[in-house]
């Protein structure tokens, strides 16, 4: 048995940032992955990096990227398949988990795989298929991610009734799709089939995509969707999921519609990954969808006990999770966090077009009382736009109607998730719009929309309040 200042069980970006910051406090640190595989956890290896991949790889064969200035019909590659797009994945996951076990080495944080569960608070016991051994710590960090729903009354066959993993495992195209939910997970899919002509029909109970983003982005979305010949059947709640006697997927909705398919992919929700953790032995308790209430330092109901990234909720997402990971080895061990503003985080969403957005929406603004403006530059009016071919895309800039600092960023459109990190930098400097106006940015750039989005700001105004302020007023 070896005693760790701190132990991570999960080796995905909140496991490896939190082992890594307490490394560089010249802690013992010990990560437990359970995969047998590698590490690297569900980013790696189910969720962002291989759907991702597979999204470039999209774009690219299909010729999407180019359409805008070759025509609808132009395609790099006629027949897609499965190896085809699965092909890139494979080269990246295997190169992302060459740098982390680089990092873990260099910082000398060791790694054991093997399912990990609590014996006592301050006691785990690793399984694997060559033995058992046990571990105790001081601290221990729960990074163990999720795992799609799978509702027992949904007949999953991960072959034509699928989850989000399993159309990582297809081996061809299908002709058509019906997806039923319509979250970031959904949408992104959704997109990346109908951009290789699947017949996609998207379902979800809610009256619009992705509420958390603005109104006006998702307008945007939804129309291009449909220009991908995207269903979306909204507001509509789906009853049971059955077979038909052709072997067709039927879903049935609570409206008594019937929308038939060969493949049916469930993406309605994910659960924390902490069945096997033993939890009950040490006093705490997960929700309903097994997740793990935290304070706002990361720790659950034992103080000495941390979780973070998707097993935490909401926004369980890469980048949000390897920021929480940093922070709670900083609380651990009493150092100095200098935690970012929630308002400050990115929302990256790789939809096509992909969507990013810093910042409330323009309705919780409203409901707030905050008077503000907005200015919009779209792509279409940038040279850079033209170049690449995308006419659709846009940036909004919402900045406080007398002070002019910049509260929110929407932006949709090839690069989104790249441009939006100019006016993150802007915010977290609590600048104006002012300060977009006077600097010079690079010709021909996607970067150009943030001065035509803040003169466009600036003539929406008042005629009293158009005359420049002062960069700090």
């Amino acid at each position: 048995m070896a005693h760790y200042d701190l132990i991570v069980i999960g080796s995905g970006p909140g496991g490896q940032k939190s082992a890594i910051q307490a490394a560089k406090l010249h802690k013992r640190v010990l990560i437990v992955e359970r995969t047998s595989v590698s590490v690297g956890g569900i980013c790696t290896h189910t969720g962002t990096i291989p759907s991702k991949a597979m999204r470039e790889a999209v774009l690219y064969l299909s010729g999407f990227r180019l359409r805008g200035i070759y025509g609808k019909s132009y395609r790099v590659k006629q027949n897609i398949t499965m190896e085809d797009l699965l092909f890139r994945g494979s080269k990246v996951i295997r190169q992302e988990v060459q740098v982390i076990q680089d990092q873990m080495a260099r910082n000398h944080v060791e790694l054991t795989f093997g399912l990990a569960t609590f014996i006592d608070p301050h006691r785990i016991k690793v399984s694997a298929d060559e033995g058992s051994h046990e571990h105790t710590a001081d601290t221990f960090v729960i990074a163990t991610g999720s795992t799609p729903a799978r509702p027992p009354d949904v007949p999953f066959d991960d072959e034509t009734v699928i989850d989000s993993d399993g159309l990582l495992r297809m081996k061809k195209i299908p002709e058509a799709m019906t997806i039923v939910g319509a979250g970031v997970i959904g949408c992104e899919y959704a997109c990346m089939l109908a951009a290789l002509g699947v017949k996609v029909t998207l379902v979800d109970g809610r009256p619009r995509l992705l509420d958390f983003v603005d109104a006006e982005i998702i307008e945007s979305l939804q129309y291009q969707m449909r220009q991908m010949r995207v269903s979306l059947r909204l507001g509509e709640a789906v009853d049971r999921v059955e077979r038909d006697e052709s072997g067709s997927i039927l879903a049935r909705l609570k409206s008594g519609k019937q929308i038939a398919s060969p493949t049916l992919l469930y993406s309605v929700g994910r659960l924390g990954a902490t069945a096997e953790l033993n939890l009950q032995n040490i006093g705490i308790e997960p929700d309903a969808r097994g997740r793990l209430n935290v304070s706002s330092n990361y720790q659950t109901s034992l103080p000495h006990i941390y979780a973070v990234g998707d097993v935490i909720g909401f926004p369980s997402l890469a980048s949000t999770s390897m920021e929480q990971g940093r922070l709670a080895s900083c609380y651990a061990f009493n150092q100095k966090a200098n935690p970012i503003p929630e308002q400050l985080l990115p929302y990256g969403i790789y939809t096509i077009p992909e969507i990013s957005v810093i910042g409330p929406t323009e309705e919780q603004l409203t409901r707030e009382g905050i008077p503000y403006e907005v200015g919009v530059a779209r792509y279409s009016e940038i040279a850079r736009g033209k170049l690449i071919g995308d006419e659709d895309g846009m940036l909004k800039l919402v900045f406080h109607l007398t002070t002019r600092k910049l509260l929110a960023i929407y932006t949709i459109g090839e690069g989104a998730t790249e441009l939006i990190h100019i006016g993150q930098t802007v915010m977290a400097f609590e600048g104006t719009i002012d300060s977009l106006i006077t600097n010079v940015f690079n010709y021909p750039t996607l970067a150009e929309c943030y001065k035509v989005a803040a003169l466009d700001g600036i003539n929406r105004l008042p005629r009293q309040l158009k005359c420049a302020t002062e960069p700090n007023s």
